[in-house]
């Protein structure tokens, strides 16, 4: 009834463009309906029907349509037993499986959870999930996982523990430093050592798959220093590569 001012409008269609990311997403159909009437009432429409912002989302996600029901399973804590095929597999597997957490990396979702044969956290891509049901039982839930915090010693979703973070030493060349400089590879990053010719970083990471897809994108532009293990990775990397386009 009052009204809102200019500065206010302006804050509101900043929302109105974060809130927008999730259209499409199961379970957000509200947001499109919601998003006109306060377009309306307000006078929000953009007079050229153009956005400003733009958030990586794909449509065509496979395995997007079980969004819903795992949101709901968690929210709701009920146990599950999902029919389930590894990438790797020509077969498919049934888990028995206590949802708590949904992550987005790299455009994919991954399902977080306790896996009653591992007696452990687990997590699984959406994308290979062939379907699930409700099961009876007792479900366990959540005690002590702060899932804020959970994700800090890693790049991406595979986590083994802080029992398994280690010092990564790398060498970038000047050319790329700029841009790792601007867009750290992670929170824990330092410089050790700066040069003409290149800058000597400092990590604070678990090593794992992700991590390695991450430095091996820049694979012309770095060198591994230390660990060990994690330069031999990179060795036996390059040499695959060398001897594939040779």
């Amino acid at each position: 009834n009052y009204g809102i001012n200019q500065n206010e409008a302006e804050q509101l269609k900043g929302s109105l463009a974060i809130i927008s990311r999730f259209k499409g997403l199961p379970h957000f159909e509200w947001i499109e309906e919601i998003q006109i009437r306060l377009e309306d009432t307000f006078k929000l429409k953009n007079n050229f029907n153009t956005s400003t912002v733009g958030f990586d989302h794909n449509p065509y996600l496979k395995g997007i349509e079980h969004f819903t029901g795992l949101f709901n399973s968690i929210n709701n804590k009920v146990a599950l037993k999902i029919n389930y095929k590894a990438f790797n597999k020509d077969f498919s597997i049934q888990i028995l499986f206590h949802p708590w957490y949904l992550k987005q990396f790299n455009n994919r979702w991954f399902l977080f959870g306790f896996n009653e044969k591992y007696n452990a956290i687990s997590n699984y891509p959406l994308d290979r999930i062939i379907d699930f049901e409700e099961i009876d039982g007792k479900y366990v839930e959540n005690q002590n996982l702060n899932f804020e915090e959970y994700f800090d010693d890693v790049i991406g979703v595979t986590v083994k523990g802080p029992e398994y973070v280690e010092k990564i030493v790398i060498k970038i060349d000047k050319e790329l430093w700029p841009y790792i400089e601007s867009k750290p590879l992670h929170g824990s990053q330092k410089i050790k050592g700066n040069t003409e010719k290149d800058v000597t970083i400092e990590l604070l990471l678990e090593i794992n798959h992700e991590l390695i897809a991450l430095l091996f994108s820049f694979i012309d532009s770095i060198e591994v220093i230390e660990p060990k293990l994690l330069k031999d990775k990179f060795k036996v990397l390059s040499e695959k590569l060398y001897l594939k386009y040779n």
